[in-house]
């Protein structure tokens, strides 16, 4: 029975197993699911495969003949595989289903050169958070050199050809793979090698180039669904159809439409849906259910074709009224004999188990679906980083109004994962000098933001360093009394700490400290400048005193530290003045809790 055939008993049927493609960037996930739909196409012939949207269907028959004599139709029930077309985390980590994550299964693709990169770790953690079972593909094995391709052949076979350097080095490779796998807290082996696949990792060496490993794949994938997933995969086939949305677009002719993952019942057109949304769910009548063209027919003028309905589990773009507001990763649900009530409130449900909890100040987030909101919360939970608000979306001027609110300047910031940034909203940052963070990768987005966090805080600290006086300690040299008086000019030596132009200079005579004068200047090998360091001799000029009345050669003086300075060096910018500095405002702090034990506290 094909997809657009109406069903032929209310009794249940099993679905074809949903399949996520992840991976990090150029380790082949595009790659791999074109050598499976280009091996479906050249082993069935034309027709073979159906072209849903956002999804391939490969029939198990077409799997079978792929595989060669690792599957046998007669072993297996379900219908076949549904691969997302969207590779990556645009696929996964983004859509989920009223059980969790969208896809039954995945395929983790590791460049066996490469090993784990940034976004395998991402998609590993995505993977054990959603419970999903998964299989790891160890892509690029034809790349090791040396390696002599048998195109389409199961890997085994081509492994078992190869020369035993060549070999050697591949199995290198995937044990280093394992051994990642191991760190992330997964045991793994070569998938001939796992007995329980519940409990244990396959690894599949394949190459998206030559076809090698293709077969094992399919099979090991089919194998999988049919002994673990094969109950989950019973739908009732003619009953009200439940989905995800994969996609809002607009469509020529159509106006505004959503391409949607179905993954239980039925959709027929005319149909009434509830569909997740911004604010309220929206409620629409189907207008048009639409499908892509056969190969054979995609240079016609229509894109599309219409059908009466869809049955789970396939890609379907629908045309309804009212749909601007739907949200990418929302839920999708027909009404039928149903209450519209009933059925909204499902939908609101189904969003609220997703909803991120807003603190009253923190950062914007904004993602592409709710899936990879739900994400971003979570990773930014782990980082300790409070949100303020996260909503589906481009970054729009009044998130840029919300950030720029913010009483923490640490929050002036909207953290935009795989979305744009509209025009007037970057305009409206730059000048209320909020910074937008873009990227598909969370960690680095986490990343960036705390290098901002941390540029921030050393730019303020800076900042108050520069209002603040600094401690300092210095000696009059003997013989080194240039002037006696208005001003006193003599030579001294910097201790320790930092002596700057403009500040008071004391004495500490027993307990109590004398303020002696006020520093006018300081020469430096004959030049002007404004500080002096530990080490340093230079001469200085002092309103006020007397040299051999009120300050002697020999004499050892302080910069006056205000007590709130004082305060805040040793509270706040200890960390941030040098070793010498700290010494000096130590020694300072000593002499006068000797006289108050709680002076600067």
């Amino acid at each position: 029975m094909s997809d657009t055939e109406p069903p032929e008993s209310t009794a249940a049927s099993l679905r074809t197993p949903i399949v996520a493609v992840l991976g990090h960037v150029d380790h082949g996930k595009t790659s791999l699911l074109d050598k499976v739909r280009g091996s479906a196409v050249i082993e069935g012939e034309a027709g073979a495969i159906t072209q849903h949207i956002g999804a391939t269907a490969v029939p198990l028959d077409v799997i079978s003949q792929i595989a060669g004599g690792l599957v046998d139709p007669d072993d297996f029930d379900l219908p076949g595989l549904l691969f997302i077309d969207t590779p990556g985390h645009h696929s996964f980590t983004t859509l989920r289903s009223r059980g969790g994550a969208l896809a039954d299964i995945a395929i983790l693709v590791v460049d066996v050169n490469d090993g784990f990169q940034p976004q395998t770790e991402e998609a590993i953690e995505i993977l054990a958070q959603s419970q999903t079972p998964f299989i790891v593909a160890a892509n690029k094995v034809d790349t090791v050199p040396g390696w002599n391709p048998e195109e389409n052949a199961p890997i085994k076979q081509s492994l078992d050809r190869q020369s035993d350097r060549v070999r050697g080095d591949v199995d290198e490779r995937l044990y280093e793979i394992i051994g990642q796998l191991s760190d992330k807290g997964f045991s793994a082996d070569m998938y001939w090698r796992v007995q329980d696949f519940q409990n244990n990792v396959g690894v599949v060496p394949v190459s998206a180039m030559t076809g090698e490993g293709v077969p094992d794949l399919l099979t090991v994938m089919m194998g999988l669904s049919q002994r673990y997933m094969k109950e989950e995969m019973a739908i009732d086939v003619a009953g009200p159809g439940v989905g995800t949305v994969l996609e809002v677009k607009e469509e020529k002719g159509f106006g505004t439409t959503i391409d949607v993952v179905l993954y239980d019942g039925v959709v027929r057109e005319d149909d009434t849906i509830v569909v997740g949304s911004s604010g309220e769910p929206i409620v629409t009548d189907v207008r048009a259910l639409l499908k892509p063209r056969p190969l054979a027919e995609i240079r016609t003028e229509s894109r599309f074709e219409k059908v009466d309905q869809l049955k789970a589990a396939s890609g379907i773009k629908i045309a309804a009224p009212e749909l601007d507001r739907a949200m990418a990763g929302a839920p999708v649900r027909v009404v039928r004999d149903r209450e519209i009530d009933e059925v909204v409130a499902e939908v609101q449900d189904e969003l609220a188990d997703i909803a991120v909890d807003a603190e009253e100040q923190g950062l914007v987030v904004k993602a592409d679906t709710l899936g990879s909101l739900e994400a971003m919360a979570n990773a930014l939970g782990e980082a300790e980083i409070p949100i303020v608000r996260a909503e589906v979306g481009d970054v729009a001027p009044r998130d840029i109004s919300v950030a720029g609110t913010a009483e923490d300047p640490m929050h002036e910031a909207i953290l935009a994962f795989n979305v744009d940034v509209l025009s007037d909203a970057r305009q409206q940052a730059e000048a209320d000098d909020v910074r937008i963070f873009q990227s598909d990768v969370i960690y680095r987005l986490i990343e960036e933001y705390e290098e901002f966090v941390e540029e921030r805080e050393q730019a303020q600290q800076e900042a108050v360093l520069e209002n603040i006086t600094r401690p300092s300690r210095f000696q009059i040299l003997p013989d080194h009394t240039f002037r006696q008086n208005d001003p006193a000019v003599v030579g001294v030596e910097i201790l320790s700490g930092t002596l700057q132009n403009n500040t008071n200079v004391v004495a500490f005579d027993g307990k109590e400290p004398e303020r002696i004068g006020q520093l006018k200047g300081i020469q430096k090998e004959g030049d002007d400048v404004d500080e002096a360091r530990k080490g340093d001799r230079v001469s200085i000029a002092i309103d006020g005193p007397t040299v051999g009345r009120q300050i002697e050669e020999g004499d050892e003086l302080w910069t006056e530290l205000h007590e709130k300075h004082a305060k805040i060096l040793e509270q706040e910018l200890v960390d941030d003045i040098p070793p010498d500095e700290r010494d000096a405002l130590q020694m300072y702090l000593d002499k006068h809790r000797r006289r108050d034990p709680f002076w600067g506290k």
